[in-house]
């Protein structure tokens, strides 16, 4: 089926075609014709399958189809809202909304922390249709008054199972008591786990449900290798595999920004050229180091897992989990920054002794057992002890209760940074149990909690 079928614009075929798509993904069948029939939606699809096209064609359809008149301030009323859990998201669905609506006149913004807020407040101020927002930020510009929820008729929802790992869902709240009663809301997510369900219950009004994709499966077309190694021999192993098979551009994901940042030391003195990207950072470095991965200024870009969302990069051949997540979850969605829009793709794990029960949680939950092949030369000691990992440098237990403390960083007028960032720098933030979001048509005057 091509995408002329699914009832899409003239213009807005073209602008699809002019990035070389042709036939829509499993996703976009089912949820563009959803969102183009006005009604709530809650999809979900694995990591790569177009899930950003599939909202925001629809979403660029429906308001080119009836441009409203300006404001009496002469300002465009806004009309879709996007929520993301990451600056980086932010970016990327912003720049899709730009591709796919270029033969449109409808105007797009991004809003996230760590950047500027004067040139951000100047824009809104301007007038947008379509705004990109992490929430942080986005309640920062309205409580200055920079952004006017009033005429929205489109709220997106996007990565909702990482806003809720994250611990936003509060912020989510407080943007949703503000939005007008009467929208359409739309809930997209790599994963259904049951606390999404059971957020969606609360947000969404008789929704239409996809899910293209058994929960938590890997996509096919990855294919997945262990590596079993000694903890202290695992650096020179990736720099074994990187140079012995040529890798041009590998992604590789730490536990910690310190071993980041000490990974990438290692590989330069290999004579490979890496750059880290994590929360310390600053979101002009950040943009940078994407950048010049991107476009192969540099080998590897060493991240912690606030890179495994939000990141799209064209035909990314070798994904690496240097360390094993904790989270099993984050294995998914780590490793799905390859195999991307039906392009094959590799994730290695290399793990140490210390981590074998990371790796039984990670294949009970994709239900197969990964492959493991000793690399010659770098075969793990038998003896060798696992030592706890959270025990190690400091770092926090899984599940354990994380302090409250505000957001730290480049602050913005009110006291928060808004950075759309974890509350705890890359740690995992879990939302208070038993958060519902208001229900669509009633009052939402205690929304905010």
């Amino acid at each position: 089926m091509p995408f002329a079928e699914l009832g899409l614009s003239d213009a807005l075929v073209r602008a699809v075609a002019d990035q070389g798509y042709s036939v829509p993904t499993p996703i976009q069948r089912q949820a563009i014709p959803a969102v183009l029939s006005g009604g709530d939606l809650l999809a979900a699809a694995q990591t790569g399958t177009g899930k950003t096209a599939g909202f925001v064609l629809p979403m660029l359809q429906r308001l080119s189809a009836a441009q409203p008149q300006p404001q009496r301030n002469g300002r465009r009323p806004l009309r879709a809202l996007i929520v993301t859990p990451t600056r980086e998201l932010a970016a990327q669905v912003e720049a899709s909304v730009r591709t796919y609506g270029k033969h449109s006149k409808l105007v797009s913004a991004a809003v996230f922390g760590g950047v500027g807020f004067g040139g951000q407040a100047a824009q809104l101020k301007r007038g947008v249709d379509i705004l990109v927002a992490t929430p942080g930020r986005l309640l920062d510009h309205q409580g200055q008054g920079n952004v006017d929820f009033s005429k929205i008729e489109i709220f997106v929802l996007d990565e909702a199972d990482r806003m809720l790992d994250m611990g936003f869902i509060p912020d989510v709240r407080r943007i949703l008591a503000l939005l007008p009663r009467k929208r359409q809301n739309l809930l997209f997510s790599a994963t259904f786990s049951d606390e999404i369900r059971s957020l969606a219950h609360g947000l969404l009004d008789r929704p239409q449900t996809i899910d293209v994709a058994p929960r938590n499966a890997t996509v096919d077309a990855i294919a997945q290798r262990v590596h079993p190694v000694d903890r202290d021999r695992k650096s020179a192993l990736l720099a074994y595999l990187i140079g012995h098979h040529r890798w041009e551009q590998v992604l590789v994901f730490t536990r910690t920004k310190h071993g980041a940042d000490k990974l990438v030391r290692s590989l330069e003195s290999a004579g490979l050229r890496a750059v880290a990207l994590h929360g310390n950072k600053s979101q002009g470095a950040r943009t940078k180091a994407l950048a010049d991965f991107k476009k192969g200024a540099v080998r590897v870009m060493v991240a912690t897992d606030i890179a495994a969302r939000g990141i799209d990069i064209v035909e990314l051949p070798h994904v690496v989990n240097y360390d094993l997540p904790n989270v099993p979850e984050d294995y998914v969605h780590r490793i799905g920054r390859t195999g991307r829009a039906g392009s094959d793709g590799e994730a290695i794990s290399l793990v140490c002794v210390d981590e074998h029960a990371f790796l039984r949680d990670i294949e009970r939950l994709i239900k197969r057992r990964i492959a493991s092949e000793v690399v010659v030369g770098f075969e793990p000691d038998p003896r060798a002890v696992a030592q706890p990992v959270f025990a190690q440098r400091g770092q926090r237990r899984p599940g354990a209760v994380q302090p409250s403390h505000p957001r730290r960083g480049n602050h913005a007028p009110g006291g928060r940074s808004g950075d759309g960032q974890q509350r705890s720098g890359d740690a995992r933030h879990a939302a208070p149990s038993g958060q519902r979001f208001a229900k669509p048509g009633r009052s939402r005057a205690g929304a905010a909690g």
